[in-house]
């Protein structure tokens, strides 16, 4: 498989503290499914935060879909991310839209004629199990809910690369199951899918999946090449 992402000696850095991240470096295979591990403060969200383009590095090279990231001009970078998916931990929705409107926003924001909306758009909301739910508003809807309305607005735009920040860290342990199939069945489709989580229970769940590992700013498993047994068997 070709390359989709390379990070060479990346290193990030925030005002004049200390790096967060150091000499990262590693390779991201298109269609590929990732785990990106680590305890809190390894440094998950700054590397994601590379990935979908909202923060340039400090230091070393960023390639993404074949071009230098590090050097785009701003006028390339909405073009670029409409490429990305982004999934938040916190769902980032509109409060005041419906689950059928944040859905169809990033759409919209595309310039995507209102006669090509819908049907996607209903597609996205029966995928994830929320046809029934299409008129409801963010602050009516579970945990679960909502990030099963997060996930259908990160995709419904077929992105290359879709990332998850830690996607079930406020969903109980079946609906975590729910929204791991989701992505798995993305993943499928071709998507090349990175979900960084601390959830060590989940990381067996795919059994094709690679795992990266973050302690302190620096990768530990820079290949990506450690994959895991399927469920049940032993490590």
């Amino acid at each position: 498989m070709a390359n989709i992402v390379q990070f060479e000696n990346v290193g990030l850095r925030y005002g004049t503290g200390t790096e967060t991240l150091s000499d990262v470096s590693f390779t991201l295979s298109s269609g590929a499914f990732y785990f990106l591990t680590g305890t809190s403060g390894a440094g998950k969200t700054s590397l994601l935060k590379l990935l979908y383009l909202a923060q340039r590095p400090t230091r070393g090279g960023i390639r993404l879909f074949g071009e230098d990231a590090v050097t785009l001009p701003r006028a390339r970078l909405p073009g670029f991310r409409r490429r990305i998916g982004v999934v938040f931990q916190d769902f980032r929705l509109v409060p005041h839209l419906s689950a059928y409107d944040n859905i169809a926003l990033p759409l919209r924001v595309s310039g995507v004629a209102e006669s090509d909306i819908d049907a996607p758009v209903r597609e996205m909301l029966a995928w994830v199990g929320l046809d029934q739910r299409i008129d409801a508003k963010p602050p009516t809807l579970s945990g679960g809910e909502q990030q099963r309305v997060a996930i259908a607005r990160a995709v419904i735009g077929r992105p290359e690369i879709l990332v998850a920040d830690e996607p079930t860290g406020n969903v109980d342990p079946d609906m975590a199951e729910r929204l791991l199939h989701l992505f798995d069945s993305l993943n499928r489709l071709g998507t090349t899918v990175v979900v960084a989580t601390h959830d060590f229970h989940l990381l067996g769940r795919i059994p094709d999946a690679h795992m990266m590992r973050l302690d302190k700013g620096r990768l530990l498993d820079p290949t990506g090449s450690l994959r895991f047994p399927p469920p049940g068997e032993a490590a």
